[in-house]
């Protein structure tokens, strides 16, 4: 076992190419406690050099609308009168700490989205 950091992106496909060599590799033997630290430096340059960004809370109500094949109307329970969803939708009004906690259990929206901060648009 050869391991060293991940410093490049040549390191970076190397590593890639020598973990799946060892996909099929069996727990506790020395080619899967290979396979674990390999993959452990791989998220660590991945989150690194390719961070994904969390969604800000309307687009991921809108993600979930999408996924869901819901309508504005479907978020009332949620949000609150039909005028309520709108001004949240369209980024004049900001999610509550009661909204956050309804869309979270009734949409299964991940809370670390819905508690992002995010900007109102100018009036």
């Amino acid at each position: 076992m050869n391991i060293k950091p991940i410093k490049s992106e040549t390191d970076y496909e190397a590593a890639l190419e020598r973990v799946a060599e060892l996909m099929d590799a069996k727990a506790n033997t020395p080619e899967g406690d290979e396979l674990d630290v390999l993959t452990t430096l791989i998220e660590a340059y991945e989150s690194k050099h390719f961070p994904i960004n969390t969604p800000d809370p309307i687009e991921a109500i809108l993600f979930r609308m999408d996924q869901n094949g819901l309508k504005d109307k479907d978020l009332i329970p949620f949000i609150g009168q039909s005028g309520r969803v709108s001004e949240v939708l369209n980024y004049s009004r900001k999610l509550t700490l009661p909204m956050i906690r309804r869309l979270h259990s009734g949409l299964n929206i991940p809370t670390e989205s819905l508690i992002q901060e995010y900007e109102l648009k100018p009036e």
